[in-house]
């Protein structure tokens, strides 16, 4: 496994190369417009090009650019504020209830976590971009895999039969980009491989966009591998039906219609796909989540290591910045023993999440208190407020990753832990097609898994719990602004929490805030949106 795996990562770098550096025009430059063709016929004169280039777009989610962890392909970006995941991680979880950024001077991350940013944050742009260059990438291959640029290069028959699924592949990264537009910012440029190369971009609205992507995902389900059989880090039918349901579970939040049957049909088809829990919830975190028993629960990673696919993403950030000032953990950890020193540290109000004794032996609690006050009444004191220690760069096999700032550790961007709390939901919001004993025995084996004493009756299943419940399983992991809009507590002051719209202990935020603005540099260069209201 771990060959392969080193195999794909070495033709997502090199493919990476071949499409930025010739990419880094006006079609990257802000917001991809122009995916026009970006190899020359030389590079398919080996078969083993499409391979590659379809790597080349699974790579845009864990790469920023062609010269190491420091570059990025979009001009205008650096690679801290333009990397996928952790633009994602910073707009889902940053903005919300969970966790504070010590170092305010980094761009974006003020207005960020205290809900006060504006059209020119670049963590904004910055993910606006990235999302965009995903469905560049993917046009791209779409256009160089056509029956006729095929028929053109006589490729061969076995090599055509696994085009099929790279281009089911392809679609649905970029069908996964348009769903992540869709629920950050309500609308997109709309390009496929269809439009002329250097047109003016479409833009479409949420409503489009989720007519869209729910199409594209139906219509590509037959082509693509079944659930747990592709390589790692690729996509399959469990990825697409994944995507699926969290369209469906946000669908009234999208477009002001439940959908919570259709939610439950796709998560059925990946219950029933043979995932299961890890028998160890820190397994998921781990520097070898890619062969240990988490293969079983990770739906879909984005791929990591220190070696090859060294980037300051989502899980770097993740276990450099859990090393408190205090405790100077980090040599547990896999990292630096000081780490970022203190960079990330936790709001009170997650932390009461796990109040009580139910939840001392709770494998999810790694909260670190210590002399730490909980209380965090100066971002910048590095000493205030609590740690965590969820991600590691540690081995469960013992060892750790191959560096000791970049971390071998694979984001878990979808989890069958998820699956189970989805169901759930649904059930709770109205889906005709679920049972309560199927609801509480879902809930109840995170609890048993999670060792926690305290499993829950159907008294105690309600929404409310599901909505704690969902930061306690999945924290840290880019879900929870999205969580807290469905459930209407992210806008308005029905929860408030520290620092929420840049008071102390939180205040109410306007609801034009549930998305977030149209990166203005985007605006300038794309006549055909505009602006989202309230900015």
């Amino acid at each position: 496994m771990k060959t392969n795996l080193t195999t794909y990562k070495v033709m997502m770098l090199v493919t990476i190369f071949f499409v930025s550096f010739t990419s880094c025009t006006k079609d990257l430059d802000i917001t991809p417009q122009d995916d026009q063709t970006l190899l020359g016929e030389d590079f398919f004169a080996n078969e083993t090009s499409y391979k590659e280039l379809l790597a080349g777009v699974y790579a845009n989610l864990s790469l920023t650019g062609i010269n190491g962890p420091e570059s990025s392909n979009i001009i205008g970006l650096d690679a801290g504020t333009s990397q996928f995941g952790r633009t994602l991680l910073y707009l889902q979880t940053l903005a919300a209830d969970q966790i504070i950024w010590s170092y305010e001077n980094d761009g974006g991350v003020a207005g960020i976590q205290r809900n006060n940013w504006t059209d020119q944050n670049p963590l904004i742009l910055g993910m606006f971009s990235r999302a965009h260059a995903t469905v560049a990438f993917a046009n791209n291959f779409l256009r160089e895999t056509t029956s006729e640029k095929l028929d053109s290069r006589n490729v061969s028959t076995d090599v055509r039969a696994d085009i099929v699924t790279y281009r089911a592949e392809a679609r649905l990264l970029r069908a996964m980009s348009y769903y992540y537009l869709i629920d950050l910012f309500g609308q997109a440029n709309f390009v496929t491989e269809e439009d002329q190369v250097n047109s003016i971009p479409k833009a479409a609205n949420r409503a489009e966009l989720f007519t869209y992507v729910e199409a594209e995902l139906k219509a590509i389900d037959a082509d693509l591998l079944d659930a747990k059989t592709n390589e790692h880090g690729r996509a399959d039918k469990a990825v697409a039906a994944m995507i699926l349901a969290k369209l469906y579970l946000n669908a009234e939040v999208y477009i002001g219609e439940a959908k919570y049957d259709e939610c439950v049909v796709e998560l059925n088809k990946i219950i029933n796909a043979g995932y299961s829990l890890a028998p160890d919830y820190l397994l998921n975190f781990t520097a070898d989540n890619d062969t240990n028993a988490a293969t079983n629960e990770i739906i879909f990673p984005l791929v990591s290591d220190g070696t090859i696919v060294q980037n300051y993403g989502p899980t770097t950030v993740l276990v450099n910045g859990s090393v408190g000032s205090l405790e100077a953990n980090g040599a547990p950890l896999g990292v630096g023993a000081g780490g970022w020193g203190g960079a990330i540290r936790l709001r009170k109000q997650f932390v009461q999440l796990f109040d009580g004794g139910v939840f001392l032996q709770d494998t999810r609690n790694n909260i670190i208190s210590g002399s730490r006050s909980i209380d965090i009444l100066d971002i910048s004191n590095k000493d205030q407020g609590y740690v965590i220690e969820k991600f590691s760069n540690a081995k469960s096999t013992g060892g750790f990753g191959s560096d000791q700032t970049f971390v071998d550790t694979d984001f878990p961007l979808f989890r069958f832990a998820d699956v189970y709390l989805m169901y759930a939901e649904a059930h709770l919001r109205g889906a005709t097609n679920t049972s309560e004993v199927n609801a509480l025995t879902y809930i109840n084996n995170l609890r048993i898994r999670a060792n926690n004493p305290q499993t829950i009756t159907s008294a105690e299943l309600n929404l409310d719990f599901i909505l704690d419940e969902r930061a306690r399983e999945l924290h840290l992991e880019a879900h929870r602004r999205q969580d807290l809009i469905r459930f209407g507590k992210f806008t308005g002051g029905s929860y408030n929490w520290t620092w929420k719209g840049n008071g102390t202990n939180g205040i109410s935020l306007p609801s034009h805030l549930d998305l977030y603005p149209i990166p203005s540099a985007s605006l300038a260069t794309s006549p055909n949106l505009q602006q989202n209201l309230g900015y």
